[in-house]
């Protein structure tokens, strides 16, 4: 095989950016098959402009078509997992988009089907081919900042309006959503947070329903995590801040960095802080250090998770985004939500999978949102930018 033939799930903004991306040959090995929406109109859009690419209404027969090699999933977040095993057990190749789906249940199903199926399975994390998140990994994993005592990133750069939320019913829903900023905008930063500094062991958070925005879930939050070594962090976030600030702080027994507006700062002790404490004979003392500034424009985003994926398929590419990894971030945000349904209490990891269930249907089956109500952002090429990083 020399070339993946793909299918994409769902035409709305995402859908339709990866559509135009992979029919312009922007993807090396990947070309555009199919494509299926409940929308005859978005269909019929398409038809109108790729006369070679074959149209469905329904996902499940895109499925049984064998000129299609691989499916791109970009429907509600609640149909990720369900529509991806099902692709996986019809022997597709699948790469989802982020978040994975709602719940840390319907993620533990899917791993379980992709493991068994054989297949590639990738998620939509396009944050991770910036270059300075993946030089920070770096930095932390090889113990450049030797043990790891805190992190604090304030993302707050996500603002939305009334209207964003008002241009679709499904938005900012518990029904059509299943969440708020938390499971739209901020998985990537919860991605990223614990790709560079590892999965917490406790959560306890507070999530502000409304705060800014006539909705029914939160568009404000405040997550305080716990580590096994003993560290701790703080995450930030929220879609009512203008002008928002995006700016990551990781300190350790060796220094610290911090990114923030495109930069990577990197001061690097001369000497572990924790041996200076302990055998220093002055109150007060200035550890010496070096400093150093990191700046790169590298960042494929999109087109790079689709080049990534299909190199895995046909050469075996290690990914850069499994859909695997999809579950440690919805873990985050579910044990976020769990915190604050049970008064803000501390939620230890892993938590009750079948408590959180049960508390998420019950906001669920109050939720105003009314199913196949077809509104949505209209399209255009700016779009994918609101999902690189901005500083």
């Amino acid at each position: 095989m020399d070339s993946i033939r793909t299918g994409i799930i769902g035409i709305g903004n995402m859908g339709s950016a990866h559509l135009h991306c992979i029919a312009s040959g922007k993807v090396k090995g990947m070309s555009a098959a199919a494509v299926c929406d409940i929308d005859e109109q978005k269909l019929g859009s398409v038809r109108g402009e790729f006369s070679n690419i074959a149209l469905y209404n329904d996902w499940r027969s895109m499925l049984k078509d064998d000129n299609v090699d691989a499916v791109i999933i970009a429907v509600p977040h609640p149909h990720h997992a369900e529509i991806a095993a099902k692709a996986l057990k019809s022997g597709k190749h699948v790469l989802v988009e982020k978040p994975v789906d709602i719940t840390v249940s319907a993620a533990e199903s899917l791993n379980s089907t992709a493991l068994s199926s054989g297949k590639v399975f990738g998620i939509m994390f396009n944050q991770r081919t910036n270059g300075l998140y993946r030089r920070a990994r770096e930095i932390v994993k090889n113990g450049e900042l030797g043990d790891i005592k805190r992190s604090v990133w304030i993302v707050t750069n996500w603002y939305r309006t009334q209207s964003y939320y008002d241009s679709g019913a499904w938005r900012a829903t518990w029904r059509g959503e299943g969440g708020g900023v938390l499971l739209n905008q901020a998985p990537h930063n919860l991605d990223l947070w614990q790709w560079i500094c590892g999965m917490p062991s406790a959560v306890t958070a507070f999530c502000n329903t409304a705060k800014y925005h006539n909705i029914e879930v939160e568009d404000e939050a405040s997550i305080y995590t716990e580590y096994p070594n003993g560290a701790t962090g703080v995450f930030i976030t929220s879609t009512g801040d203008s002008p928002g600030t995006n700016r990551l702080e990781i300190s350790g027994t060796l220094g610290k960095i911090v990114l923030e507006d495109g930069v990577l700062k990197h001061w690097r002790l001369k000497e572990n802080e924790r041996d200076v404490c302990a055998s220093s004979k002055e109150g007060f003392c200035s550890i010496p250090f070096e400093y150093e500034e990191y700046k790169t424009d590298e960042e494929t985003a999109h087109r790079g998770i689709l080049q990534n994926f299909t190199d895995a398929v046909l050469h075996g590419a290690e990914l850069i985004a499994p859909g695997y990894d999809g579950i440690k971030e919805l873990t985050i945000s579910n044990a976020a939500y769990l915190s604050e349904w049970k008064g803000n209490t501390r939620v230890s990891l892993p938590f009750d999978s079948a408590e959180f269930d049960k508390l998420l249907n019950e906001k669920i089956m109050s939720s105003s949102y009314v199913p196949d109500t077809k509104t949505s952002l209209p399209e255009n090429s700016d779009y994918l930018k609101r999902w690189q990083v901005r500083w």
